[in-house]
């Protein structure tokens, strides 16, 4: 009988009586039935999160690199690579799976971590960290902008594209967006690290990289004032206000005939968008308009 055909019929779990004696005769039958039998050995943790086949298969193929064609020159060695591939694919897939929280425009949310640490998320944030590994590690990595009340233990990283925030135990609100860097401690000590820049903040103290520009401030607030659904600015460019407003009503704002790049010091609620243009409109001697319910447009003096 072909050997192929049995291997086949063998892997699909369809031989009948007569071909599992013969199977059972070929030179390598006990050989092929340890790789399956090992195989099934494997496991991985049920705290792991799957993400979608589409998902997983665009990043597969944005990072796989060409590899030349094998002659197979044996059937066994066709099952032993698939084999292969597939617990390579597995583990892949499943190991190095993060925990990921984000939130939408106008949106706001607690998350809490393995070790009880709070993390607040303001509106287009997102976070990743492995959890299965968070007792060896507390490390996560942030877009958009966190305050932190980080239980006591082992050294714990916040990354951002901008810097590393390094702490034990302490309370912290770490801002990073387009362009724009700021660390505020508010309890405890943070160690600040931003290319060439490192920095040892104590409560109050404030780090802030923006546009390129290094500086130190302090605040005297006990905690984030977005938090209480008030973004509040110190010397900001306008158009840094009006990218938060934006964040933080799902809306778009243009302007006409303004100085995008002055600087405003004030701020805005979260829950009147009205309140919140007259609050930004006003100190700069300026205008708005509602065209719809997501469109506003700010006018100079002139306009």
């Amino acid at each position: 009988m072909d050997k192929d055909y049995l291997l086949e019929k063998w892997l699909k779990g369809d031989l009948t009586d007569a071909e599992k004696e013969a199977f059972s005769k070929l030179d390598d039958a006990q050989f092929n039935q340890y790789i399956i039998d090992a195989a099934q050995h494997f496991k991985v943790s049920n705290f792991s999160e799957v993400d979608s086949f589409q998902d997983f298969k665009q990043r597969y193929n944005l990072h796989r690199t060409p590899v030349k064609k094998l002659s197979w020159l044996h059937p066994l060695l066709k099952i032993a690579c698939v084999i292969v591939v597939s617990l390579g694919i597995y583990f892949t897939f499943f190991f190095n799976r993060l925990t990921h929280f984000e939130t939408m425009a106008s949106e706001k949310t607690t998350i809490e971590l393995p070790d009880h640490s709070k993390v607040e998320l303001n509106a287009l944030t997102e976070v990743w960290f492995n959890a299965e590994n968070w007792n060896k590690k507390r490390a996560l990595e942030l877009e958009g902008e966190a305050f932190f009340k980080v239980a006591t233990g082992s050294v714990f990283d916040v990354k951002t594209h901008d810097g590393i925030v390094t702490v034990v135990g302490t309370q912290f609100n770490v801002k990073q967006r387009d362009h724009y860097f700021e660390v505020k401690c508010f309890e405890g000590i943070v160690k600040v690290t931003s290319d060439t820049i490192t920095r040892q903040l104590y409560a109050g103290d404030v780090f802030r990289i923006l546009h390129g520009t290094f500086s130190e401030t302090k605040t005297t607030v006990p905690s984030p004032k977005w938090t209480h659904n008030i973004s509040n600015f110190e010397a900001v460019p306008f158009k840094e206000i009006l990218a938060e407003l934006e964040r933080q009503y799902n809306i778009e704002v243009t302007f006409k005939g303004i100085d995008a790049n002055r600087l405003f010091t004030g701020g805005f609620v979260h829950d009147k968008l009205e309140n919140a243009l007259i609050s930004i409109t006003q100190p700069m001697n300026l205008t708005f308009e509602l065209r719809s319910s997501n469109l506003v447009i700010i006018h100079g003096k002139e306009n």
